[in-house]
C-alpha cells in the first residue's frame, strides 16, 4: 500500500505505482537515429541471430537484443530488434518469413508492464535454501508442541518453540475473529489523516471497531539505525503525541507512556479485545527510505539495503519485536514495493537501490521473512501471546514473475493482496482499478498480444491472483484487497463509457518520473485526472499535482450527486463541476466506475456494487477475507449538509455478508492427504531475472532427509496454481504427465478451480538418504510454489514435511525401497556413474534448454539456447553429472 493524499508521505501519487509501470521497460526499442547511414546487410528469416548482430530491414538499420530467428524487424512492439534509425542503399528484404512465434508478454505489475518474450539466456539467482526442518523421533507427530493441533495448515513451526498457537486458532488451524465475522475484515488506518491541515480528520475513533477484525497502522519505517520506527523522537508525532482536545471520543487514556493515534488504538482496543491490530511497516514512500523528523524524506536504501546482511536483518527484526511489545500490537505487516527482480519496479526514487540488487532481492527478501518469523515465534512462546507475521503482497502477475515461486508463504499468517492499481495513469489504457474477473477484453493485454499467448488467460484481475497464492496456500491465509479510492483518466477517447478507450498524455516530455518515457522510450503515459476529479492527490517533490484521478469514494458519490462538497477547498481543489458523472458497473468484470462524457473523465473504484461483488466472492470461495485500503475512504450520507462523508457503510456491508458465511477455507489440499509423512524438502533455484524469467524454468531440488533411501519408480504427486496456462512440463527425464486440471481455456468470468496435478517418476538411482536429486520444471504464468506432495512408494503413500502438513506421523519411507548404489546407471547420483548415454557436445552445434550432452567424461544439460558455450565453463550449462 501506499499513502494517498498524505502529508508525511506526500511523494508520490497515492496509492500509485507510478515507477512500475508501462508498456515497454528496459527492454523498450530506442527511439529511431534522425540521421540516415548506410545500410548494413539485409535481414534474412533464415539467418539466426544474437545480441549485437546487425542487419537492415525496409529501409532501416536494427541491432539483435538477444538471440533470434525469424522475428521481423520492426514488427514487434518487444521484440529482440532495435531501430537504430534510417538507412540509405539497402534493398528492402524479400526472403519470405516463416510463421512468427507469437507474442509471450509476461504479466503485468501494479502498475502493469507488459514486457515481451525473452530468447536471451537468461541471468541466473542465487538458490533460495529452504530452511531445514528439525525432525524429532519417527513414529512421533512430528512436533511435540501441544499447541500442534491449531498450527494453521502449510504454517512454518519454528524448531523447538513451542508457539502458543490456540491463542490465535482454532483446533482445525482457522483464526478465532471477532464480531460474529467468519471471514476478516482488515482495514488500513492511515496517520496522516489528523485534521491538523484543515482537511477531514480520521481518527482510532472514527474506526467501526464492531465491524473489523484486524487493524494495520500505516505505516512504521526503518530508520536511520535499520529499526521499526515512526519517529517518535520527533515533537508533534502523530503516533506517540498528538492529542485533539475537544474531538468526543479522542480523549487520551491517561494510563498509557504515550499519546497519539497509538494512545486511541490502544484504548479501543481494551474496548474491543477480539480486534487485532498490526503495525505494518514500508509502504510505497517508505520501502526506500523514511520520513526524518522534518518530514524530507531520507533515501537510506530501506528494506533494499537493510536485506543485504543477516546481522542487519536480525537488528531489523528484534525492534519489530521489541516495537509491538512497547505498543502493544498483535503482529507485524510487512508491505515492501517491491522485492522482485524486475528492473524499474517500486518508487521511482528507490530505482538507484532496487535496479542493482535486483538478482539478490528475493533471496534476501526471504531472509527477512524466516528470521522474522523464528523471532515472533520465540516471543510469542515467552510472552504466551501469539504474534502474526502479515505482508502486503503484489496481485500484478509482472511483479510475481520476478518473484520466483514465493518461497515466504510458508512463514506467513495470511497474504494482503493487493488486488487494486491494476491500471491507472502511469500508461494510456483506460481500465478498472480493481476489476475482480477478466472478461477477455483487458485493453492493456489485449494492445500486449496476452491473451493469445497465454491461452486466453488475463492476469489483471483479483481472481487471477487469488489462485496465484491458492497453489501455496490455504484459501483462508489469502485476503482480498479492495480500494476504497478511484483512479481516472480525462481526454479519454473509445471504450464502453470510456471503459477500454485511451487517454494518452499529449506532451509525453511532461510524464510524471517512472512513468511513460521516463523509463522506456516506446512507452505512453496516460493523462491523468486533476483538480476536482483528483482530491486525494499527492504532489511532487517540488510540489505539484500528480495526475491520477485518485479520490475517496465519498468524494466521488458527491460528484456523481452534482454536489461541490464543503471540503473541497482544503484539498486545493477547484469548487465548480463541469458535466455529469454518470455510475457504470460491469455484470461480468464487476468494475465499478463513473463516466462524465463532457470532460471525457473515467473514474475508477469499489462502491456499493463492486463491494457486495466481492464480499460474496470471499464468501462462496472460502477466502480468508477482504483487506481495505483504506479505511477513511468509506462513506455515509450526511442529511443536514445534504453530501456524502466518512463513513462506514462499506464496511458494514462487508461485515454483514461475511458474518453470514460459513467458515473459510483451511487445508491446502482439495483432497484427502496422507497421515503419514517422509521429510522430503523441495527448493527451487536458478530463476532468470525479471522480464528474462520465461518461462519459468527452474531448478527444482529434491532433499530426502530420511535415513532410507527413496527408490527410483516412486512416483511424486503434486499441485500447482491455476494462474498458470496448465502446460507444465518436465525436462530431465522423470516422466512428467499431467493428470488433471480444474480449468482449461480462458478466465474470461474467473478461473473455475484451483489446480492442476502432476506426477513425476524418481529416476534412477533415486533420492538417497540424506542426498538430493533434481529435476527441471517449465512453466508459463507465475505461481506460488508446488503443493500437496504425496510420494508413492510401493503400495504406500506419503505426505512431505515440505508442505508443513498438520498432524502428521513422521515415517521412514521403507514400502519398495531400493539401494541406489546398486543401480547400473544414476544421472542424479554423480558418485555413481552410468554410462554416457548423451551425444558429445559440439561447439559449432546450437543447444537449447533442456539439451543434453556429453563432454569429458560427464553429462551437461543446456539451461537455455547456446552455442559455442564449453560444458563446465559456461552458467548455461548445468552440474556436471559424472558418466
Amino acid at each position: 500500500m501506499r499513502p494517498i493524499g498524505s502529508l508525511r508521505h506526500r511523494l508520490r501519487v497515492g496509492a500509485v505505482a507510478v515507477g512500475i509501470g508501462l508498456l515497454a521497460t528496459a527492454m523498450a526499442p530506442l527511439a529511431p537515429a534522425t540521421a540516415a547511414t548506410a545500410c548494413t546487410t539485409a535481414w534474412s528469416s533464415k539467418t539466426t541471430y544474437v545480441g549485437g548482430d546487425s542487419a537492415s530491414y525496409n529501409g532501416k538499420n536494427y541491432t539483435a537484443k538477444w538471440w533470434t530467428l525469424n522475428n521481423i524487424p520492426g514488427t514487434e512492439q518487444w521484440g529482440p530488434w532495435e531501430d537504430k534509425g534510417a538507412c540509405d542503399g539497402g534493398t528492402p528484404t524479400t526472403t519470405p518469413p516463416a510463421t512468427t512465434p507469437p507474442v509471450t508478454t509476461p504479466p503485468v505489475t501494479t502498475p502493469p508492464v507488459t514486457t515481451p518474450p525473452v530468447t536471451t539466456p537468461p541471468v541466473t539467482t542465487p538458490p533460495v535454501t529452504t530452511p531445514p526442518v528439525t525432525t524429532p523421533p519417527v513414529g512421533n507427530v512430528w512436533t511435540s508442541n501441544p499447541d500442534e493441533k491449531c498450527r494453521p495448515d502449510g504454517l512454518y513451526q519454528t524448531p523447538g518453540v513451542d508457539v502458543p498457537y490456540c491463542k490465535v486458532y482454532d483446533t482445525a488451524g482457522r483464526e478465532k475473529l471477532p464480531n460474529g465475522l467468519e471471514n476478516r475484515v482488515i482495514g488500513y488506518f492511515t496517520s496522516w489523516r489528523t485534521g491538523q491541515n484543515g482537511q477531514p480528520r480520521y481518527l482510532a475513533s472514527d474506526i467501526p471497531w464492531k465491524q473489523l477484525s484486524h487493524i494495520n497502522y500505516a505505516f512504521g519505517h526503518i530508520d536511520g539505525q535499520g529499526k521499526v520506527s515512526v519517529g517518535a523522537e520527533a515533537a508533534g508525532d502523530a503516533a506517540t503525541e498528538l492529542t485533539w482536545p475537544g474531538v468526543a471520543g479522542a480523549e487520551m487514556d491517561s494510563s498509557l507512556a504515550y499519546k497519539g493515534h497509538f494512545n486511541l488504538l490502544t484504548k479501543y482496543k481494551k474496548q474491543n479485545p477480539g480486534v487485532k491490530t498490526l503495525i505494518s511497516v514500508g509502504g510505497w514512500a517508505e520501502t526506500g527510505g523514511f520520513f526524518d523528523a522534518d518530514g524530507s524524506r531520507v533515501a537510506s536504501g530501506g528494506f533494499y539495503t537493510l536485506t543485504e546482511t543477516q546481522a542487519k536483518i536480525d537488528t531489523f527484526a528484534d525492534s519489530a519485536v521489541a516495537f509491538i511489545r512497547q505498543y502493544g500490537f498483535d503482529g507485524v505487516d510487512i508491505d515492501y514495493e517491491y522485492a522482485t527482480s524486475n528492473s524499474k519496479a517500486g518508487n521511482p526514487d528507490d530505482f538507484q537501490f532496487s535496479d542493482s540488487r535486483r538478482g539478490t532481492l528475493w533471496k534476501n527478501y526471504t531472509a527477512l521473512m524466516k528470521t522474522l518469523r523464528e523471532k515472533l515465534d520465540k516471543a510469542s512462546a515467552a510472552d504466551g501471546k501469539y504474534y502474526m507475521l502479515t505482508v502486503a503482497a503484489p496481485a500484478s502477475g509482472w511483479l510475481l514473475r520476478g518473484q520466483e515461486v514465493h518461497q515466504v508463504v510458508q512463514y506467513l499468517d495470511y497474504v494482503n493482496m493487493m488486488s487494486y492499481d491494476l491500471h491507472g495513469a502511469w500508461n494510456n489504457f483506460v481500465g478498472g482499478n480493481a476489476p475482480l474477473y477478466d472478461d477477455g477484453r483487458d485493453p492493456e493485454l489485449s494492445a500486449g498480444g496476452v491473451y493469445s499467448a497465454y491461452s486466453g488467460i488475463g492476469y489483471l484481475n483479483g481472481d487471477w491472483a487469488y489462485h496465484y497464492f491458492r497453489g501455496a496456500l490455504p484459501a483462508g491465509r489469502i485476503n482480498l484487497g479492495v480500494p476504497f479510492y478511484t483512479r481516472g483518466w480525462t481526454n479519454v477517447t473509445g471504450g464502453t463509457n470510456g471503459n477500454g478507450g485511451s487517454a494518452q498524455l499529449a506532451d509525453q516530455t511532461k510524464c510524471p518520473p517512472g512513468t511513460g518515457p521516463t523509463i522506456g522510450s516506446t512507452n505512453k503515459c496516460g493523462n491523468g485526472a486533476v483538480g476536482i476529479d483528483n482530491l486525494w492527490h499527492d504532489s511532487d517533490p517540488q510540489g505539484s499535482e500528480v495526475p491520477s484521478g485518485v479520490n475517496p469514494i465519498w468524494h466521488v458519490l458527491n460528484l456523481e450527486k452534482g454536489k461541490v462538497g464543503d471540503y473541497t477547498a482544503s484539498y486545493g481543489s477547484p469548487t465548480t463541476i463541469t458535466g455529469a458523472y454518470v455510475h457504470n458497473f460491469d455484470s461480468v468484470t464487476k468494475n465499478e466506475w463513473w463516466w462524465n462524457a463532457t470532460t471525457k473523465t473515467y473514474l475508477s473504484g469499489d462502491s456499493d456494487q463492486a463491494i457486495a461483488a466481492k464480499a460474496d466472492y470471499v464468501a462462496q470461495k472460502g477466502l480468508g477475507g477482504i483487506m481495505i485500503w483504506e479505511l477513511s475512504g468509506d462513506y455515509d450520507y450526511n442529511q443536514a449538509k445534504g453530501q456524502y462523508e466518512m463513513g462506514d457503510t462499506l464496511i458494514t456491508k462487508i461485515h454483514d455478508r461475511l458474518a453470514a458465511s460459513t467458515p473459510y477455507g483451511a487445508t491446502k489440499a482439495d483432497v484427502a492427504m496422507p497421515t503419514k509423512a517422509i521429510d522430503l524438502q523441495v527448493t527451487f533455484s536458478e530463476f532468470a531475472l525479471g522480464d528474462n524469467n520465461y518461462p519459468i524454468n527452474p531448478k527444482v531440488t529434491f532433499k530426502n532427509n530420511s535415513k532410507t533411501a527413496i527408490p527410483a519408480g516412486a512416483t511424486i504427486t503434486f499441485d500447482t496454481a491455476t494462474s498458470d496456462t496448465g502446460a507444465l512440463s518436465e525436462q530431465n527425464g522423470w516422466g512428467g504427465v499431467k493428470l488433471s486440471s480444474d480449468h482449461t481455456g480462458s478466465n474470461v468470468g474467473g478461473l473455475k478451480g484451483d489446480f492442476h496435478t502432476y506426477q513425476i517418476k524418481v529416476p534412477s538411482g533415486g533420492i538417497p538418504a540424506g542426498g538430493t536429486a533434481y529435476t527441471k520444471l517449465s512453466w508459463r504464468l507465475p505461481m506460488a510454489q508446488i503443493s500437496n506432495l504425496r510420494v508413492k512408494i510401493g503400495t504406500e503413500t506419503y505426505a512431505t514435511l515440505y508442505d508443513y502438513p498438520r498432524n502428521v506421523t513422521l515415517v521412514e519411507p521403507t514400502a519398495g525401497t531400493t539401494n541406489p548404489t546398486t543401480n547400473p546407471t544414476n544421472p542424479t547420483n554423480p558418485t555413481n556413474p552410468g554410462a554416457c548415454t548423451a551425444p558429445a557436445y559440439s561447439a559449432s552445434k546450437i543447444y537449447v534448454g533442456g539439451d543434453k550432452v556429453t563432454y569429458n567424461g560427464a553429462h551437461f544439460t543446456a539451461k537455455w539456447w547456446t552455442t559455442g558455450e564449453t560444458p563446465g565453463a559456461a552458467q548455461v550449462w548445468g552440474d556436471a553429472v559424472a558418466c
